[in-house]
C-alpha cells in the first residue's frame, strides 16, 4: 500500500489511463481528486474509489484555478498530481487550421502548465507529479504533428519544473505511452486496422493497457522512485527505444 496517507489529483481520470491511474492509486490506499470535462465519468470512477470530482475544461486557466482549490480544500493537501488529460484528433497537418493547433495545444500543454501552476501551492515538500506525455513527443507521429509537438514540450516542461523544483525534493517526471488500447486510439480508426498495425511493428506483440501505464505512473509517483527527478519513461512494448 504505497500511497496511505496520500492525497493525488488526477487531471482526465474520468477515462482510459487516467481512470485506471486513479483507481490503482486509490486501490493502493491515496484519496483521489478527479478533474475532468466529463464529470459523469469522474463521478462514477470516485463512486467505486471514493474521493472526489470535478468538472473543468483544462484549457480554461481560470477554471483550472477554481477546481484545484476546491479539490486541495476537499482533500486537504496534494502530495500527488498526476497531469493526463489530453485530446488530439488524427489528421494530415495540411489539413489543418489553427483553431485545430490552438485547441491541442491548449488541452495537452497549456492545461497540464495550468494544473501544475494551480497545484503546486498546495503541495508539501517531497511531493510528486507525474506528467502523461507521448511517445509522439519523443519521435512523431503521421497525422499527429501539433499533438506530437504539444507533448515534446511538456517533456521539455517537465525537465525543466525538476530542476526548479529540486530544492524542494519535488520530483517531476514524465511517462510516455506508446500505442495503448484505449477509446482514444480507437477514435482515430473504427475499423482496428491501425491498431492491428501498430500491434504487428511492436516488439511485444500486444498494445499497452491502460493498467500497464498506471503501474508506470504509480511507480514514479511513489516512494519506490524517491530519487528519480526529471525522467521520461516509455510504454511501448520495445516500439521506441530513446
Amino acid at each position: 500500500m504505497r500511497f496511505i496517507n496520500v492525497n493525488a489529483i488526477v487531471s482526465g481520470g474520468a477515462a482510459g489511463i487516467g481512470r485506471a491511474t486513479a483507481v490503482r492509486l486509490a486501490t493502493e490506499g491515496a484519496q483521489i481528486g478527479i478533474a475532468d470535462l466529463d464529470l459523469d465519468g469522474a463521478t462514477t470512477v470516485v463512486r467505486t474509489t471514493g474521493g472526489i470530482a470535478v468538472r473543468v475544461d483544462i484549457s480554461d486557466v481560470d477554471a483550472v484555478e477554481l477546481a484545484v482549490n476546491e479539490l486541495a480544500v476537499e482533500l486537504g493537501s496534494v502530495d500527488l498530481l498526476v497531469n493526463c488529460a489530453g485530446w488530439d484528433l488524427a489528421r494530415p497537418f495540411v489539413h489543418t487550421d489553427s483553431d485545430f493547433w490552438l485547441k491541442v495545444v491548449a488541452v495537452n500543454l497549456v492545461g497540464p502548465i495550468a494544473v501544475t501552476h494551480a497545484t503546486l501551492p498546495h503541495m508539501s515538500d517531497g511531493s510528486a507529479i507525474v506528467n502523461v506525455s507521448s511517445d509522439a513527443g519523443r519521435v512523431g507521429s503521421s497525422g499527429e504533428a501539433v499533438y506530437s509537438g504539444a507533448k515534446g514540450r511538456v517533456i521539455a516542461f517537465t525537465k525543466a519544473l525538476a530542476r526548479e523544483m529540486a530544492h524542494r525534493r519535488i520530483r517531476v517526471n514524465a511517462v510516455a505511452p506508446g500505442p495503448t488500447d484505449t477509446a482514444f486510439l480507437a477514435s482515430f480508426d473504427e475499423t482496428g486496422k491501425l491498431a492491428e498495425a501498430m500491434t504487428k511493428q511492436t516488439p511485444l506483440k500486444k498494445l499497452a493497457t491502460p493498467d500497464d501505464v498506471a503501474a508506470a505512473i504509480c511507480f514514479l509517483g511513489s516512494s519506490d522512485a524517491a530519487h528519480i527527478t526529471g525522467q521520461v519513461s516509455s510504454v511501448s512494448g520495445d516500439l521506441t527505444m530513446v
